[in-house]
């Protein structure tokens, strides 16, 4: 049970994941699946990838030693969805010659001796600070423009060639690196690029015996039957092993800031019933994918602290094989919560867990923020009747008018700001300034500003 930590966005501060850790096992994880994307201390020729809050090698060192102890599998995922989708690397003039397509930072040219060899610089560097591993994510799922550059399609002209044909022979160089580097290390990959394939076309590229795949879904009503033969197919075209991979958050929206636990618990409880019906031995394990961006450009989804609870029914209806009473008292338990609510984001306990402070902030900001400033500003009839935008622009407004609002608006911001401070003061203590900032400017300062603008107006008036 691999716990996914996507740290292309609001990565968190060492300390924190060191106070994680513990918790995570005692849930139930037995590894966890590190994506770095830029924030791998890439040295050399490579260190214009690093970005400003990228850990250190000694902060990493540390991350893998404290997983270590705790008993914790550690499986770096190098490239951020798929060994050709290296939008952190590609968007680097530097880089820019090897774009697939050149106007789009999105794909690597698999064609060029200098992409093969940037990737392998790139693993050799991850494996220089993981020792002893199993296992090592390559990605290769939604190879979007892949076939569209101008090597590519000059090569899907020639007798027998396809884009499946091009996406498994990419897939093979990058697995057969990581295996002629480092054997004992076995690649895995995203399935979903291998699924339309026929059992031919698998079978004779040599990928399965090369890699394992990772089959991934995260809706809540996933197609358990269709999955059992998707394992079966796999299977007979010479893999191994697969894995699964539901999601404990970041699959519900792109700019989503609260966790719907109950559509993650679903989730995974429908990965138990495929596992149920799946021959016993072809399961190597299942990763719990918690998605901080939906690619490297987009806005932040919801922050590992918010969604520790969702991860911990998720771990919990996985280890005990459901989600009965007796499991939900383990997870209240085990967070500190009283009463943990599946069907609802809120809930009526605060819990004691790491960053559950963030969590009891971003809840009241979520809910509560937008509608009270929109309840003042655009339902309230002494505001859109008597200081609309036509009286605000001209600083006019009738004395006894001001004394209907006025004294709500002014108690209204002194509120939300004391509440913005505590979540800001909370924030900084798990996460670097950017993300703080990247969070703020997004949920906070639109309606926060808007409620600020309106007070002063008011004392201009």
């Amino acid at each position: 049970r691999l716990v996914h930590l996507d740290l292309k966005g609001a990565p968190p501060r060492v300390a924190y994941l060191l106070e994680v850790l513990p918790l995570l096992r005692a849930l139930g994880a037995s590894g966890l699946l590190l994506e770095y994307e830029d924030t791998f201390p890439y040295a050399g020729p490579l260190e214009r990838l690093r970005a400003p809050h990228a850990y250190s090698p000694g902060e990493v060192r540390v991350l893998l030693s404290r997983a270590r102890a705790q008993g914790l599998e550690v499986v770096p995922l190098l490239f951020p969805e798929l060994s050709f989708l290296l939008q952190f690397v590609l968007k680097h003039k530097e880089f820019a010659h090897l774009r697939e397509v050149k106007a789009f930072p999105n794909a690597l040219n698999p064609h060029k001796e200098e992409s093969r060899a940037l990737v392998k610089a790139m693993i050799d560097q991850v494996m220089a600070l993981h020792e002893d591993l199993k296992w090592f994510h390559i990605g290769c799922d939604e190879v979007y423009y892949l076939g569209e550059g101008e090597e590519s399609k000059q090569w899907l002209q020639q007798q027998d060639n396809t884009p499946e044909k091009l996406c498994l022979s990419h897939i093979k160089a990058v697995a057969s690196c990581v295996a002629s580097s480092y054997p004992s290390v076995t690649p895995i990959v995203w399935d979903d690029m291998l699924r339309g394939m026929s059992e031919e076309t698998l079978a004779e590229s040599g990928v399965p015996q090369l890699v394992q795949p990772m089959i991934w879904d995260y809706a809540a009503n996933l197609d358990v039957e269709g999955k059992v033969q998707l394992v079966e197919k796999y299977r007979r075209c010479g893999f191994s092993k697969v894995w699964f991979a539901g999601a404990f958050k970041g699959a519900t929206g792109v700019n989503q800031s609260l966790t719907l636990i109950g559509h993650h618990l679903k989730n995974h409880l429908q990965w138990l019933k495929v596992a149920s019906h799946s021959p016993p031995d072809v399961l190597e394990g299942i990763a719990l994918t918690g998605w901080q961006r939906y690619d490297h450009f987009s806005v932040l989804c919801e922050l590992l602290p918010v969604a520790i609870p969702s991860l911990a029914v998720c771990l919990q209806a996985l280890e005990n094989g459901g989600y009965s009473e007796k499991t939900k008292e383990n997870v209240e338990k085990l967070l500190g919560m009283s009463n943990l609510e599946t069907e609802a984001f809120m809930s009526t306990s605060q819990g004691t867990f790491p960053g559950s402070n963030i969590l009891t902030h971003v809840t009241q900001v979520s809910f509560y923020l937008k509608s009270s400033v929109d309840e003042l500003l655009e339902r309230n009839r002494y505001v859109t009747g008597w200081f609309s935008p036509y009286h605000r622009k001209r600083r006019v407004i009738h004395p006894i008018i001001l004394q209907h609002f006025q004294p709500d608006a002014v108690s209204l911001l002194a509120k939300w700001t004391a509440v913005v401070r505590d979540l800001q003061a909370a924030m900084e203590q798990v996460f670097h300034p950017c993300t703080v900032e990247e969070w703020m400017e997004e949920n906070v300062q639109p309606s926060l500003q808007k409620l600020q603008r309106v007070v002063d107006d008011l004392d201009q008036a």
